[in-house]
């Protein structure tokens, strides 16, 4: 079988809901669009959605580039939404180190801080909310893996929205992606060069769906997965470069070349 794109994710917000699409423009700096604004707390330091900060993951948001709007829909099914404008220049917090990053003040401050149960505030750079120096580019995850980890875990599904990853790739053996490290591999009309592992952390346990913790993935990880040699511990999926930009679609076939 050829391995093929099966899903493609990104959120407009760091931390917020992971939305599926169905095509997306691989650049070089990542899927066009992902991760653009992040969140920081009353410090300037990045927030994440580990803890009791899941529920900020069952917020989705749109943006329209464009109008320059930001669009946020509430679990409730309320809305939220008005003009990102870029306002005062800050020095964030970003896994220890500094990003200078500008205020995008708006209605949606006080909705994001409810959900995260403390005063947050919406950012963006130029580096938008993707973290280069770990995760590279874009993000990739086998299905079979996915498949492997469920059976570890004793589930007949596993959402992947849980792992957050940019692709799918259905047609592969479980961890088959892992051999893919420093290779070059099409997906779709692009190409990437696998750079490293992805180790995992407490957000894998939360369920997408409500936000709490209700699998033990990283017990699951530790056990079968544990003893692997990777960049990373807890190695789940991969994070690559991009060495051509270009068009990415479901169903699009992917190639080590």
């Amino acid at each position: 079988m050829t391995a093929r794109v099966s899903w493609i994710s990104c959120t407009a917000v760091k931390a917020l809901a992971i939305e599926q699409l169905a095509e997306v423009e691989l650049l070089e700096g990542g899927l066009h669009g992902d991760r653009r604004f992040y969140l920081v707390d009353a410090r300037e330091r990045l927030v994440n959605n580990k803890g009791k900060r899941g529920p900020l993951q069952l917020i989705h948001a749109s943006y329209d580039e464009g109008d320059r709007r930001l669009t946020l829909l509430l679990p409730d099914g309320s809305v939220v939404g008005g003009d990102a404008l870029e306002g005062d220049e800050l020095t964030t917090v970003f896994h220890s180190r500094p990003r200078v990053a500008r205020r995008v003040p708006g209605p949606w401050d006080e909705a994001l801080s409810d959900a995260a149960g403390e005063p947050v505030r919406l950012v963006t750079s130029a580096k938008g909310g993707a973290d280069r120096g770990r995760g590279g580019a874009a993000s990739l995850l086998g299905a079979g893996s996915l498949e492997a980890m469920a059976d570890v875990l004793g589930v007949r599904d596993l959402d992947a929205r849980r792992f957050r990853m940019n692709f799918g790739i259905e047609g592969l053996a479980p961890h088959e992606e892992d051999g893919w490290l420093g290779q070059r591999v099409q997906i779709g009309d692009a190409v990437v060069v696998p750079q490293g592992n992805i180790g995992r952390c407490a957000i894998t346990t939360q369920n997408p769906e409500t936000g709490r913790a209700d699998l033990d993935t990283l017990k699951a990880l530790a056990d079968y997965r544990g003893a692997v040699e990777a960049t990373e511990p807890l190695p789940f999926g991969i994070h690559a470069a991009v060495a051509k930009p270009g068009r990415v679609r479901v169903g699009d076939p992917v190639l080590p070349l």
